[in-house]
């Protein structure tokens, strides 16, 4: 029997702390920028393996204003503007929509800023009818698909005009014409949902791959771990993307697990492929998804996708980031701001100028308060008008079962 030493120095246990605490100025003075385009881009059907030293490393194109490197997925012009005008476009609705909340007219908001590629880039990467399990925070992808600014609003207002009816809290989008499915405010839900529906695909020999997103801290659900267990072993056709931007409500990523290893490589012991990418750079979250969704149509299987981003705005209108980080850190972000740096790239090109970036700024918030005036003449969550009581019958079944008809008729509606 081992004795045991009796002055041996007792069990502590380790609490991740982030520094700077609130109140402090920003510093990312531990960060170490890798250099762009210095990534080699694999043939989508490497083993998983040959994948695996990517969860460390940081896929970026974006050079200061030039791209370089083989993940240039060589965009026209035309492209990157519309790129460009849709991630515009989500910043002047936020802004307004914000306000809409802070004036009563809606619950709750969630804004996208900072995040605005990662929507973006990935519809535009994506086929068009691949289906999307997304969270609250990529309402990018509705737009870059081209879905109706004023469904979304009358959505937030849940009013007469919204198309699910006021039956989802604001901003849990859901269309079927843009192949988004339902927004859950439960985490972790969307991967083992994207993942169960890629199978289905595959099982019916359908061509169409589902794309599921996460924040980082959900990665600690049970939810994350099932889904990659089934990814894995039925190579399901689904690009699972972590969109790591630092915070999950008020805690760090380091609670999350960020502080001894990426997200990225929580693929590796799955023996799935996985990439980490630089969620700012539009040009590398483009290509990204459409590396991983070209291997995943041609039968090799999942990827999982870390998108090393930052959430430069509050989680949420019930929440004040102030109370738990600097109030300077969005600004100091050593990978910049993703409008910013997709618009100094055009005008590199000569494709874009700083007049023509202030005339679309301001066209767009004009389309953004057109839309929201037309939206409000629907209804607001304070004022209504809003769908009748007898609406929470309807949509539940194909045919109304006798069951409900007498519900309602003893309601009287």
């Amino acid at each position: 029997m081992n004795d045991i030493p009796t002055k041996a120095e007792p069990l502590r246990l380790h609490i991740p702390e982030h520094k700077p605490m609130p109140g402090k100025h920003a510093d990312f003075s531990d960060f170490r920028l890798p250099s762009a385009g210095g990534i080699a881009r694999p043939p989508i059907d490497v083993p998983s393996v040959a994948t695996h030293h990517l969860a460390t490393a940081l896929i970026r194109v974006l050079d200061g204003d030039k791209a370089v490197g083989p993940w240039d997925p060589l965009l026209d012009p035309e492209t990157l503007r519309r790129g460009l005008k849709a991630m515009m476009l989500i910043r002047a609705y936020d802004d307004r929509m914000h306000r809409a909340q802070r004036t009563g007219k809606t619950s709750f908001y969630m804004k996208c800023t900072g995040e605005e590629a990662i929507g973006v880039a990935q519809a535009m990467a994506l086929a068009a009818d691949d289906m999307l399990f997304a969270t609250y925070r990529q309402q990018g992808l509705l737009i870059a698909r081209g879905c109706p600014l004023l469904d979304m609003m009358c959505q937030v207002y849940s009013n007469a005009h919204d198309p699910l009816k006021g039956r989802q809290l604001p901003v849990l989008y859901s269309s079927r014409a843009y192949s988004f499915f339902s927004l859950s405010g439960n985490l972790g839900t969307q991967f083992p949902q994207a993942v169960g529906w890629a199978m289905a695909s595959a099982y019916k020999g359908d061509r169409r791959i589902a794309a599921g997103w996460i924040g980082e801290g959900a990665t600690a659900e049970a939810d994350f771990h099932h889904a990659l267990t089934f990814a894995a072993v039925y190579r399901a056709p689904v690009v699972l993307n972590v969109v790591n931007n630092q915070w999950a409500i008020s805690s760090h990523q380091e609670i999350a697990g960020g502080e001894e290893a990426t997200f990225a490589a929580r693929a590796i012991g799955f023996g799935l492929a996985c990439l980490r990418v630089d969620g700012n750079d539009f040009l590398a979250v483009y290509a990204a998804p459409r590396w991983a969704a070209e291997r995943a149509r041609a039968n090799h299987g999942a990827t999982l996708i870390e998108l090393f981003t930052y959430r430069a705005g509050s989680h949420s209108t019930s929440d004040d980031p102030t109370r738990y980080r600097p109030q300077d850190d969005p600004e100091h972000w050593p990978l910049g701001d993703p409008v910013e740096r997709l618009a100094r790239h055009l005008i590199q090109l000569g494709e874009w100028s700083e007049e023509r970036h202030k005339q679309a700024e301001a066209e767009l918030i004009q389309e953004v308060r057109d839309t929201n005036r037309e939206a409000e003449a629907y209804g607001t969550l304070d004022s209504g008008p809003h769908f009748s009581t007898k609406t929470m019958f309807e949509d539940v079944y194909k045919e109304m079962p006798p069951h409900l008809r007498r519900q309602r008729q003893e309601l009287g509606i």
